[in-house]
């Protein structure tokens, strides 16, 4: 492997932890149900959107994959 690789994949790995750290911190805050129905319905917006996002960082991890080995 190299350092171009690991580089890679370390950006994709910490991209998706942000990720779902951010869609968890939502998740949690929407079960403990101290807000409004606006504000869950926009919660579940944006937990379905970062959901989305990290579909796609992971397609597009893939799809660049056998350029960098």
């Amino acid at each position: 492997m190299n350092l171009e690789l690991i580089g890679h994949i370390s950006d994709v790995v910490g991209k998706i932890m942000v990720a779902f750290t951010a869609i968890m911190v939502h998740h949690r805050f929407w079960k403990e149900h101290k807000v409004d129905e606006l504000v869950f319905r926009s919660m579940k917006r944006e937990q379905l959107i970062g959901i989305i996002g990290i579909i796609f960082i992971l397609i597009g991890f893939f799809l660049q994959l056998p350029t960098k080995l």
